[in-house]
């Protein structure tokens, strides 16, 4: 099987990265790009390193544009996505086989009235309950065969990977994510927070008390209150999610590490290490690295997630989602070896 497979927002960060691991599945080929101002202009226009490789050029993204499609990836500003699925939706496109994953915010809040609140009114509010949260590690089995996913936040995902085995076996009712990321997370428009003098050899909170808008889409996932404050730090691209927690019952050092090994057992891009794992461990790759430990002496247990944002946080997350969706081999396509040194 060969998958035909179209990239909406192709001139961004994360869009590029969905084209780097596209080109590179063995199941698919690359029919149609999708890049707004850069629209009718060839893709190394935008990313002069993909000359070569025989991509389409960019164009205008439409109902024809998706016509012939198996699955289409939105990678597009909060916002843009919704209004499209529901054109989708109201043209049959989903209903004779298009598969759409959205990798923005419209469609992973189920509640129309949270989602008002983070992101403004939803246009589709219907579709909020036909869409499948894509994260594979919690929701593998929905994601079979769903026709829209809402791939989740980089935050999210570092946030969960880490905190889900706290909250799932040991009743950690409160959790506390201090979480770092790239600068490649705050897209490619320029603005002060990813100019090159205004990012170097700095770090920065920002989104704190509660106001970040993945704060409200961490806690439908966890089902606890989160106390969330992102961080930007002076890296193109990785994350690094820290999470506390007070459970029920401490555990040993060792029931822990059984815990976090049980938890993510069957999931082939999560991996339990013994030290504190570091965002250069999964640069480039759609894995996640996940270490945790007990202070015995406060009663705390604290988990540390590596993920790359634009990979495991992002597209390589997607390609995760559509290889599930489509009855694809699960890894199919995704990198496992890190960009090292």
């Amino acid at each position: 099987m060969t998958l035909r497979v179209g990239i909406a927002g192709a001139s961004g960060y994360t869009g590029v990265e969905l084209i780097r691991l596209l080109v590179a599945h063995p199941q698919v080929e690359v029919v149609a790009l999708s890049g707004g101002r850069a629209a009718g202009q060839p893709v190394a226009k935008s990313w002069p390193a993909l000359a070569g490789l025989g991509l389409p050029d960019l164009q205008p993204l439409s109902l024809e544009l998706c016509a012939g499609l198996d699955v289409l990836f939105l990678a597009l500003p909060h916002g843009v996505s919704a209004g499209f699925v529901g054109e989708l939706v109201a043209a049959g496109q989903l209903a004779r086989g298009l598969r759409v994953i959205d990798l923005g915010a419209d469609f992973r809040l189920r509640d129309p009235a949270v989602h008002a609140a983070a992101y403004g009114a939803h246009p589709h509010p219907e579709l909020l309950a036909q869409a499948v949260y894509g994260l594979p590690e919690r929701f593998r089995d929905q994601i079979r065969g769903a026709a829209l996913i809402a791939n989740p936040g980089c935050y999210p995902t570092a946030t969960a990977i880490a905190a889900l085995p706290l909250v799932d076996a040991l009743g950690a009712d409160w959790v506390v994510a201090d979480c770092l990321s790239g600068v490649s997370g705050a897209g490619r428009s320029p603005g002060p927070r990813n100019l090159y003098c205004e990012t170097t050899e700095r770090a920065v909170a920002y989104g704190v008390a509660g106001s970040h808008r993945h704060t409200p889409e961490i806690e439908q996932l966890l089902g606890v209150p989160v106390t969330f404050t992102p961080h930007l730090a002076p890296m193109s691209r990785g994350m690094l999610a820290t999470v506390h927690a007070r459970v029920r019952r401490l555990p040993s050092a060792a029931e822990l590490r059984a815990l976090y090994d049980a938890a993510y057992a069957d999931h082939p891009m999560v991996v339990v290490v013994d030290s504190p794992p570091s965002s250069g461990d999964v640069r480039g790759t759609a894995r996640a690295h996940v270490a945790a430990f007990v202070d015995p002496a406060r009663g705390v247990v604290t988990a540390t997630c590596a993920i790359d944002n634009l990979g495991k946080g992002a597209a390589g997350q997607a390609v995760h989602n559509m290889n599930l969706a489509c009855g694809l081999p699960e890894t199919a396509g995704l990198p496992l070896v890190p960009l090292l040194p």
